[in-house]
């Protein structure tokens, strides 16, 4: 992965600092073309990453990248799915069944699974795992997806249930049919990754807070620097600036210095911000480079 990966709350107008910065952003970003235009400032501030949620204006996006590859030379995006608005939404209006039915076209497997046995509603519910995947990625296709992630929603509430198997399940699936890797979000580092390494995964992709003040981890900060530095996990850190509680030069030192992070997720919606942030992230992760040459 790239040290560097772009994020999308900001479209969403996503703020934890200010409902009027939020609405703000909200209102600017009905209008694809203004994604459009700040996902340029991150190409040209050398970011070849973005990691999105798959809403429905995200296809618009895709299209404008398939009808621009030489302008977007290396650019990737890492899909987080499922977009669970849009199915949130559905179940409300059309009950559980009616969404899935919905979403997949497979009534009857919908109407098997409700009504089977356990060994049943497993082996379909894989299946009906791997329609939905393909139903979220179809947006994608003829852009580079290196990896793709199953949001902490879902990635949390299989933890709890202790349905483990639908990970594995999940890697191989997007692996063989996407040629991706597997990533998941979570809101807890440490026991997500006890779990996928006890299910055999090798160094997993895991996607988490993960910042000097501890905000929204499971765990405390020295715990979650242990599973990190353990060297079995492949660290993705987001919610670096702990909603504004740290400054971008301290968080982004914090994290770039870290042991385990391979990336460091941030959004932005100004030149400055971005060119900034990217700017921090480049030089603590080069003095890291620095150090261990010389050691």
């Amino acid at each position: 992965m790239d040290r560097i990966i772009f994020g999308d709350n900001q479209f969403f107008g996503v703020d934890h600092l200010s409902d009027d910065r939020a609405r703000q952003k909200e209102q600017r970003f009905k209008d694809t073309g203004e994604i459009i235009r700040v996902l340029d400032m991150a190409y040209d501030a050398g970011i070849r990453t973005f990691m999105c949620t798959t809403y429905a204006r995200i296809g618009e996006i895709c299209e404008h990248i398939r009808q621009n590859q030489q302008k977007y030379a290396g650019f990737k995006i890492y899909p987080c799915m499922p977009y669970a608005h849009k199915y949130a939404n559905a179940v409300t209006e059309m009950g559980i069944a009616g969404a899935l039915s919905h979403f997949t076209g497979q009534e009857g497997l919908v109407n098997t699974i409700a009504r089977g046995s356990k060994a049943v509603v497993k082996r379909d519910a894989i299946e009906l795992m791997q329609i939905l995947v393909d139903t979220e990625m179809s947006m994608f296709h003829g852009v580079e997806t290196g990896v793709i992630f199953l949001q902490n929603v879902i990635t949390d509430l299989l933890l709890g249930l202790g349905m483990h198997e639908f990970f594995g399940e999940f890697a191989k699936y997007v692996g063989e049919k996407y040629n991706s890797e597997a990533g998941f979000i979570t809101m807890n580092l440490p026991l997500l990754t006890e779990t996928l390494l006890a299910q055999g995964m090798e160094k997993p992709i895991v996607c988490a807070s993960i910042n000097k003040i501890g905000f929204r981890m499971s765990g405390t900060v020295a715990e979650n620097e242990a599973i990190l530095a353990s060297g079995n996990v492949r660290g993705v850190a987001m919610q670096v600036l702990a909603a504004g509680a740290l400054g971008p030069d301290e968080a982004m030192e914090y994290v770039s210095k870290l042991p385990g992070v391979e990336s460091v997720l941030f959004g932005a919606s100004s030149r400055g911000h971005i060119e900034h942030s990217a700017e921090l992230i480049r030089h603590y992760s080069n003095d890291v480079a620095t150090l261990s040459d010389v050691g």
